[in-house]
This record gives structure tokens, sequence and C-alpha cells, in this order.
């Protein structure tokens, strides 16, 4: 349930919700926008179902919500919400880029990738040390050394670092050296942990899971937003198929899509979408023209040595060609 407080109604007004709430055995959640604030009821639904709110006063109507996920519904906030990652913002109209190689594989691989991501007009650098690949004998990573690196470089290159987590013991550790915690599509429906990273201070990234409905992808959501924040970015990057000349299906119209039902920013990844580099600029055009509010793009100095997902990494040259294209879209459509 959310009840929707008139415009004119006092703190007071609120309390007397609030305690009523509490009464039944029930939690809520605040959303205060400019004009109103909106309480969002959670707990038991027979409980909710039998909860009389629009005699009190100072409450303009009560809305049932059909959906599961509530918190990140934009029945619940109407009002965009906007993740500030150290000063970079990530919705409300902003253009968030993400780009960097998709594993941590050495300090002057790093380093060049971010020289040139940053020249391209990247905010963030991503890199993975945590590398949960399809078979056990692919690269995975360069667990912590990778993390104190990925710091260090993004230090240097004024750069806000998003890594994977994929295990709900390391939140802290990773914490420590990441501005952003990525779960990734395969930990989706990790439901464990979700209520970690829930529990964290850090922004966090939820990418789609593999095979995932929109609707399982913003339940995903709240279990992050329920277990205590609401920093959460949304992440397509391609759902599986029949397809096979591309790595995945780019489901662009979930833009679209969690636009509508949700306040939660989302930005598209194409280059997990594709895997193909040279599907990554046509792609990143259109999911700005979506109404996407970043990107996340691998970038690796060479690509054809890349120690993972080199087919879909672009050079640092496409990387600016690409960049160029998407500002030029953003600028067009009236976004910073």
């Amino acid at each position: 349930m959310i009840i929707v407080m008139c415009p004119n109604s006092t703190e007071e007004h609120l309390r007397k919700v609030e305690q009523k709430i509490e009464r039944a055995g029930l939690s809520y959640h605040l959303s205060k926008g400019e004009s109103r604030t909106i309480v969002g009821v959670i707990g038991d639904k027979k409980v909710i179902a039998e909860l009389e709110m629009n005699s009190l006063e100072g409450v303009e109507k009560t809305v049932r919500i059909t959906e599961k996920y509530k918190l990140v519904s934009r029945e619940f906030q109407p009002e965009d919400t906007v993740v500030d990652v150290r000063g970079v913002k990530i919705g409300g109209g902003h253009l968030a880029v993400m780009a960097g190689p998709c594993a941590v594989e050495s300090m002057e691989q790093l380093r060049e990738a971010a020289a040139a991501v940053k020249k391209g007009g990247a905010q963030f650098l991503r890199g993975g040390a945590f590398k949960p690949r399809t078979s056990p004998y692919d690269f995975q990573g360069l667990a912590e050394e990778g993390l104190q690196m990925l710091q260090q470089v993004g230090q240097e290159y004024d750069l806000r670092v998003v890594t994977e987590i994929v295990d709900v013991n390391d939140v802290d550790m990773i914490s420590q050296y990441a501005d952003v915690l990525q779960v990734g599509a395969r930990n989706m429906q990790n439901f464990r942990l979700l209520q970690a990273v829930g529990r964290s201070k850090r922004p966090v990234l939820l990418k789609r899971g593999l095979s995932a409905t929109i609707s399982e992808w913003l339940n995903a959501a709240e279990y992050i937003v329920s277990a205590g924040n609401e920093n959460v970015i949304l992440c397509e990057r391609g759902i599986r198929t029949y397809e096979t000349f591309t790595r995945n299906t780019l489901d662009l119209s979930a833009v679209a899509a969690v636009k509508e039902l949700s306040h939660l920013p989302v930005v598209v990844d194409p280059s997990h979408g594709t895997g193909r580099w040279q599907m990554v600029r046509p792609m990143a055009r259109a999911a700005i023209a979506a109404g996407a509010d970043g990107l996340m793009i691998e970038v690796h100095p060479h690509p054809e040595v890349a120690l993972s997902d080199g087919d879909q990494s672009l050079t640092p040259q496409h990387f600016e060609l690409v960049m160029h294209e998407v500002k030029n879209i953003a600028r067009a459509m009236e976004r910073a």
C-alpha cells in the first residue's frame, strides 16, 4: 500500500500515520517529494489489506500496489532517483559513463585504459578483480591486488571505481576500494548477496539476469532497497534468447519499461549486450536515444591480447568516437 499525504499535511499528521502503521505490526518507508510525502507500507499482505488509513487527517488517498516490488516503483516515488557517487550524478538527466577493461590484468594495462576513458569523457573506471567465468579454467581475476590497482589508478585519474562483487563475505573488503558495487547478471537473484549490499554504504549497480524478466529484475532491486540502501542503479546488459549471432539480445525496450515502472536510474551495457565490438557503437547511440541514464562500456588498450572479453572491447580510439556521438545525442535531447 502507498499512502499519499495531502500537500498541506503537517508533521503531526505524518506522525499519526506512522504510529498506526507501527501498531499494526507493519513497517514503512518515506518518500518526501517537492510537493507531497508518500508513505510505503511494508509487511503482511493480509494485515495491509485490512488497514484503513483514508480516515486519518492529512491523508489524501491510499493506493494498492499490485506488483510485489514497492519501494522501487514509480507509484511509490514519482520523482527520478539521482544517485550521487562522490559528486558524479547518475540519473535525473545526467549522462554517466562507466568504462574500462573487463578484467584488471596489470598496472600498465589499467593505467593505459584509465587514461583513454578519462580522455573520452567517462567519469567511472570499471574493471573486474573477481571474475565469475563460465569455465573454471578461464582467468578469474587478481582479487584484492586488482582492487588495490583500481583504487590507485582511479585516484590518479579522478575516476570513480566500479567493480563486481561475487561473495557475500567480501562486501566490507571491496567497499574499502570501490565507489560502486556491481552485482553481476549471474548473481541477480543471489538474495543473500543482495541483502548484504543493501546493508552497505556503497551505491549498487544491479545487472539484469541472463533470462530475467523486468519484474524479476525490479524485485531483485527491491531486496537491496528494502535492506536500507536506496542508491541502486539498474543495468540492462542483454538477455539470452534463441539468437546466436550476438552474445545476448540487448533489450533496449527495457529502458523505456523501467522508466515507466521505476524511479531508479538505468544504464546500458552494449558490450555484454552484443559481444561484438563493432556493434557497441550503434547500440550505445540507441541506448542514449532510448532514454538511458548512462553506459557501461568495455575498453581495453589492446583487445587482441585481453585475458577476458577482447572480442567485445573497444580500443581507445573507438571509445573516443562513441563518446563524441553519444554526447551529441544527449545534447540533442537536452541532457547534460
